[in-house]
């Protein structure tokens, strides 16, 4: 793998290999209605509540990334939170940092500027990412251009997901070719230059096959200096009615993304260091970070009979991806004069490929309901990491420079340092998983499941030579009981545990100290409620413990053996609102109380970047036909910026605000405004000298046009 030499967005990479992207879905349903006069003779029909979409629905009723078969929220015994098309588009949400701020137990987190990353409840993660139910754990920025939903799961996600989601996992939800025109075209313009298009398209060629294409480009600049982003999608989709009882989807997508990777501002005595916030320290120019995405998937469903439905997922993904950082790479020194810089780049090849296929059934025995799923999960990760360091003159890897201009002036060379990763990794993964959700009665139901993981992984230092095969076969399970006291609430307690392989969630981090063990397991216990206010309003509450264990600790004397011990523990309280007050008021709400610790054998320490408290509310309101306003507010308590809590990032309240104006039915205005009041904060960090500074006031102002 070549590192090109260290320059700005560079425009002629491609990825090394094409890519393609299938996506199938399809639902088969048939129904028998007596003639009229017959029903009202022999019986008297149920009372039939029928509701219609709503234009701003901020909650919905069912899901199937919690239990693989499409199931009332109310019925599924985990927390849960989706964030819709509507609320995105009300918020003009781009970025999962911002679709999880409104989400209970979860945070984002800096990702040195080049991915994202996020903490669920007190676990960090940059590869907990899934979209359709299919592992997208490349390190990069994700876009919403094509997406229909975001849902965020929290809890040990294993037995659904596998390896992995210790914490909780992210699940995004395509947008799907319909028999429905569908013409819809964005333009938004904001504060420094920020520029974004995006259009959605879709058409029924006949009766048989339909077609979509989502797409999207940006050019925008930053309140920081020399930080820009420049990106590109494109994803077209077919969905064809293969038959009576099957239906496919085939889509590919093709994404972009290029932008300066900003590790904010270093620490002074304990706190961010106070400068301007459009400071950059270290060198914006030769700080680029890009990833070319090409993807394939298909699905395929079919109504096999006999009540058996069977569902087969693909993807095929190729990830290209670049960064490069010259950072601050210490606290600030001489009472506030000085800072070291230091840099370095990373680049990542890898191509993924994975294969679900489910089979489920539905049965009664008795008065005892079953519905049924199992399946059978394969997939192969081929990846590529080279890194290197940046030297500063002959051979320094740190710079001092003045904090009043935190710029180096002196040339920076990039070559490989002893340590640097050169490596070559294969993953295969084979799964097989089966579930039951049992109807006891008409109060009572459970959810119990299995997951039998063989991950193996062959590792190549290519700097070395030495080769590593590690192989895990953790069996994850799942259990959940859930008592409806009354048909539009739930009661529910679970218990599941997840399992994270000694490869590293990027899997480039084996070495021969740590690839002797057994995975690190996470243990989540939740006891919860549910209740449906109104079809439209729905209220959750989440009582949790989640413990992490087989956490290596390394030898306190060399030449001693390395120890396993407890991890961390996490408790805590998550309460949610989402949906309609009235009919013109809807919200989205969320409070999280977390105690996140390390165990006492890792120092019993706060786990970074967890406050205690976190609390936001997103309120919209219709004044009339033609105009809306939305209020939003969150508040987020004290962290620490790792794991030493050295380093302090303060509590802070920023209220967010939003009017709509709808023209006619073809053209609507909105103008967002981030940080109503101008407050200074920081958003997040990487660890205690990479903290990221909140926006100032910021506006977007966005036209939608649909034709």
């Amino acid at each position: 793998m070549a590192i090109p030499a260290a320059l700005p967005f560079p425009s002629h990479m491609t990825p090394t290999a094409p890519a393609v992207h299938f996506l199938i879905a399809g639902i088969v349903a048939s129904a028998t209605v007596p003639a009229f006069a017959q029903a009202v003779a022999e019986t008297t029909l149920p009372e039939v509540t029928v509701t219609a979409a709503a234009d701003h629905a901020y909650n919905v009723r069912a899901s199937s990334s919690a239990t693989k078969t499409e199931t009332p929220l109310l019925d599924t015994p985990q927390s849960l939170t989706v964030i819709t098309r509507e609320l995105i588009r009300d918020q003009a949400m781009q970025s999962l940092a911002d679709a999880v701020r409104y989400v209970p137990g979860i945070g984002a987190a800096q990702g040195e500027g080049n991915r994202d990353a996020l903490i669920f409840r007190g676990n960090a993660s940059t590869s907990d990412f899934y979209i359709d139910g299919i592992r997208d754990d490349a390190q990069y920025f994700r876009d919403f251009y094509n997406l229909d939903r975001v849902e965020v799961l929290r809890g040990s996600n294993a037995m659904i997901f596998g390896r992995g989601g210790a914490g909780g996992v992210v699940n995004r939800v395509t947008k799907q070719p319909e028999w429905i025109p569908v013409r819809e075209a964005s333009l938004t313009l904001g504060s420094w230059g920020s520029r974004r298009a995006a259009a959605d398209i879709g058409q029924a060629m006949n009766d048989r096959i339909a077609v979509r294409v989502n797409a999207v480009a940006e050019n925008s600049n930053s309140f920081r200096d020399g930080v820009k982003v420049e990106r590109y999608g494109i994803n077209p989709t077919m969905a064809i009615r293969a038959g009576a009882n099957t239906s496919v989807v085939l889509g590919y997508e093709r994404f972009r993304d290029d932008r300066v990777a900003d590790r904010g501002v270093p620490s002074f005595n304990g706190k961010p260091f106070v400068t301007d916030r459009a400071t950059f320290f270290g060198s914006s120019a030769l700080s680029p970070t890009w990833v070319r995405v090409d993807a394939l998937t298909a699905s395929v469903d079919h109504d096999v009979g006999g009540g058996f439905t069977l569902r087969n997922r693909t993807r095929f993904a190729d990830y290209d991806k670049l960064y490069q950082n010259v950072f601050a790479a210490s606290a600030v020194k001489d009472g506030g004069r000085t800072v070291d810089l230091g840099a370095y780049n990373d680049a990542t090849q890898r191509t993924t490929f994975f294969n679900q296929t489910d089979l489920s059934y539905t049965l009664a025995a008795g008065n005892v309901r079953h519905r049924l799923v199992g399946g059978v999960e394969l997939g192969n990760q081929e990846t590529d990491n080279l890194r290197t360091t940046g030297y500063f003159g002959a051979n320094n890897t740190v710079l001092n420079v003045p904090t009043a201009n935190p710029v180096p002036t002196t040339p920076i060379t990039f070559r490989p340092a002893p340590g640097n990763a050169n490596n070559h990794s294969v993953s295969k993964t084979a799964s097989v998983y089966v579930q039951d959700q049992v109807e006891l009665s008409r109060r009572w139901q459970a959810v119990l499941g299995v997951r039998y993981d063989r991950f193996s992984v062959d590792f190549r230092n290519n700097r070395t030579g030495e080769t590593i095969r590690v192989t895990d076969t953790p069996v994850s399970p799942r259990a959940g009981l859930i008592f409806k006291p009354q048909d539009n609430m739930s009661l529910y307690g679970s218990y599941s545990i997840a399992y994270v392989p000694r490869a590293g969630e990027q899997l480039t981090s084996l070495s021969v100290s740590n690839k002797s063990f057994d995975p690190e397991q996470f243990t989540n216990v939740e006891l919860g409620a549910k209740w449906d206010i109104r079809p439209d309003l729905a209220a959750t509450a989440a009582l949790y413990k989640l413990e992490r264990t087989n956490v290596i600790l390394p030898a306190s004397v060399p030449g001693d053996n390395s120890t396993l011990a407890d991890g961390q523990t996490s408790k805590g309280i998550e309460l949610g609102l989402s949906g309609r007050v009235t009919p013109a008021w809807n919200v989205m709400a969320g409070y999280a109380y977390t105690r996140a610790r390390l165990s006492s054998e890792l120092g019993g320490k706060v786990l970074a970047q967890v406050p205690d408290h976190a609390l936001s509310l997103w309120n919209r309101y219709d004044i009339s036909a033609q105009w809306g306003a939305a209020i939003g507010i969150v508040y987020r308590d004290s962290i620490f910026t790792s794991n030493s809590n050295a380093v302090t990032l303060p509590s802070f309240t920023r209220f967010d605000g939003a009017l709509y104006y709808t023209l006619n039915k073809q053209f609507k205005v909105q103008v967002n405004v981030e940080n109503l009041l101008d407050r200074r904060y920081y958003a997040s960090a990487h660890n205690d000298n990479n903290i990221s500074p909140g926006s100032p006031r910021a506006v977007r102002m966005t036209l939608v046009a649909k034709f």
